[in-house]
């Protein structure tokens, strides 16, 4: 990382550089453009260009205190039609306050006052140069600055601060994102001091697949209990309601009732078993044979 040029209290903490290399803020794509070259770090054997996060801290710090510098925190609009930081900009609306447009810009936004979602920002911020170029266009119409995520291939035409990052993985952009909205608050003094944890994770700035998540449930609610389960379900609820004799010389042996009832029946059984298949069978057929008429008609 190339020595910084912040002052000594803007300098990244040892996680903050571990988390921005965790989340692969640093791979950029195999294209290179001139006005990223200085962001470059070196080019890998297999073409990936690495970004100098050192350069990408110092962007960030420097975007946090433009955005701070705002009086009214809803003059910056944060945009994004990609839905990898759909998520991100809405959440990074709800904890600075300010104006998010996730999904599809509307043209005519910046400059068509007659459009029902019309907006007057004083600061733009883009995801992505390239997906949100309607956007950069139509603030440089209206001489609105621009803020925004790029790549080492990104456009940078009417770009003011160009954050280098990879704009494409969802754990790069989620990790910008919440970087940032740290940082501005830091400087407002929502946060105590540096030293203060944000309570804020990270996940909350990822993006998910709602198909996924959807998915995940049905499973969940599907699952049905495994024979180990079941197995310690009956251990820790068998016999729980017999009636056991557990005092005196017959612990652990049934009652006096329940055996004296399994001997009763079964004396009764064998006693009977002769008498059961003689007069069972041969009445049916006497039975059977006095209660047919002489002529009867068929």
């Amino acid at each position: 990382m190339a020595p910084s040029q912040l002052p000594p209290v803007f300098n990244p903490t040892s996680q903050d550089i571990e988390m921005l290399l965790a989340a692969q803020c640093h791979l950029g794509s195999k294209n290179l453009q001139v006005h990223m070259e200085p962001y470059l770090w070196k080019t890998r054997p297999d073409g990936v260009n690495v970004i100098n996060v050192g350069k990408t801290w110092e962007k960030i710090v420097l975007a946090a205190r433009i955005i701070a510098a705002i009086d009214n925190p809803a003059d910056v609009c944060v945009i994004s039609a990609r839905p990898y930081g759909q998520r991100a900009v809405l959440k990074f609306a709800s904890h600075t306050g300010a104006t998010a447009i996730a999904g599809r810009f509307t043209p005519g936004n910046f400059t068509n006052y007659i459009t029902r979602s019309f907006k007057e920002p004083r600061l733009i911020i883009v995801t992505d140069p390239r997906t949100d170029a309607q956007a950069i266009k139509e603030a440089s119409y209206v001489n609105i600055p621009v803020i925004a995520l790029c790549d080492t291939d990104s456009p940078t035409d009417f770009v003011d601060v160009a954050i280098p990052t990879n704009n494409k993985g969802r754990h790069s952009i989620g990790l910008i994102w919440w970087l940032l909205a740290r940082e501005v608050l830091r400087l407002r003094g929502t946060l105590a001091s540096r030293e203060v944890d944000w309570d804020v994770v990270v996940d909350l700035y990822f993006y998910r697949d709602p198909e996924a998540e959807e998915n995940k449930e049905i499973t969940e609610e599907a699952k049905v209990p495994g024979a180990e389960e079941v197995a310690a379900a009956a251990i820790e609820t068998g016999f729980a309601g017999e009636n056991w004799d557990v005092q005196g010389t017959g612990a652990g042996v049934p009652s006096a009732a329940f055996a004296t009832g399994t001997a009763g029946a079964t004396t009764s059984w064998e006693a009977d078993g002769g008498d059961w298949a003689a007069s069972g069978a041969a009445p049916a057929t006497e039975s059977w044979a006095e209660t047919q008429p002489t002529d009867a008609k068929w």
